[in-house]
């Protein structure tokens, strides 16, 4: 076949097919989709315009606008945390905040910070308050009074992220670890509290005996006291006691008298 005979493309049909192309491209950039639990941030030549898209279907101006997806649901930061207690002992904390970003702030959080506000402004505030809260405490109180302590350390936080537009939902200390020298202080002064009440413990038994013994030598001194009036007043209450005890049984003596009990009779 002649090279004259093949058939030139005509320029015209390929405008038309160029243009429909960047037609249905343009279309379809126009178009996009929020997830739930997240919100679009509108922004026109890379510029916040303080729009915020709802979960759903969007319309934009292609080329000209675009949507920054930003994430609103409860999320989880753990960190580690040094610092000193007022009696000057290190403390590392293990950490762990829940929050969210609240949905009407996110343009003005992504205005201010982007989307690194984990980085740039969760981190910082965490170990600033966490530093703060636990040089209050002695190490001791740290660990008798740890939910004072979080709850110091949460109302820290709420008032540093809130400006931002970040809810604390939660905030929890996961561990506290001290030096060895601590731990072993420590221990030591549980084992003499647990001696020192063991001791206690003892005391109170040897006292309550020797109370016991008082009150039993008590009554016995009474009751001979009691008998002893008794007999004063009454000297036959002895021959009543002898004949009570006697078996029947004459005693076998040689020679003298036989003594009996004589008792008067009305």
């Amino acid at each position: 076949m002649n090279q004259r005979d093949i058939p030139r493309p005509n320029p015209a049909l390929i405008v038309i097919i160029l243009i429909a192309g960047a037609a249905l491209l343009l279309v379809f950039t126009a178009f996009g989709t929020v997830d739930a639990g997240m919100r679009g941030v509108h922004t026109r030549f890379s510029k916040v315009t303080g729009k915020i898209h709802p979960p759903g279907l969007y319309f934009i101006m292609p080329l000209i606008d675009k949507v920054e997806i930003m994430d609103v649901q409860v999320q989880v930061y753990e960190a580690q945390a040094t610092a000193s207690s007022s009696d000057l002992q290190i403390v590392q904390s293990a950490v762990a905040l829940n929050y969210h970003v609240l949905p009407e702030d996110t343009a003005e959080l992504y205005k201010n910070v982007g989307r690194e506000y984990n980085k740039r402004i969760i981190e910082p505030a965490l170990q600033e308050s966490v530093k703060a809260a636990t040089a209050n405490y002695t190490a001791e109180q740290l660990i008798t009074k740890r939910a004072e302590v979080r709850d110091e350390i949460k109302a820290l936080l709420d008032e540093k992220l809130d400006r931002h537009g970040i809810f604390v939902d939660a905030f929890n200390i996961v561990d506290f670890d001290f030096s060895e020298n601590f731990n072993a202080s420590i221990e030591a002064k549980v084992k003499a509290e647990q001696e020192a009440l063991t001791a206690k413990n003892k005391l109170e038994e040897v006292k309550f005996q020797a109370e016991q013994a008082i009150a039993e030598a008590r009554g016995k001194a009474e009751a001979i006291s009691i008998e002893a009036e008794a007999l004063e007043k009454n000297p036959q209450v002895l021959q009543l006691r002898a004949v009570e005890k006697w078996d029947g049984i004459m005693p076998q003596v040689t020679g003298g008298e036989i003594p009996f009990i004589s008792i008067d009779t009305p």
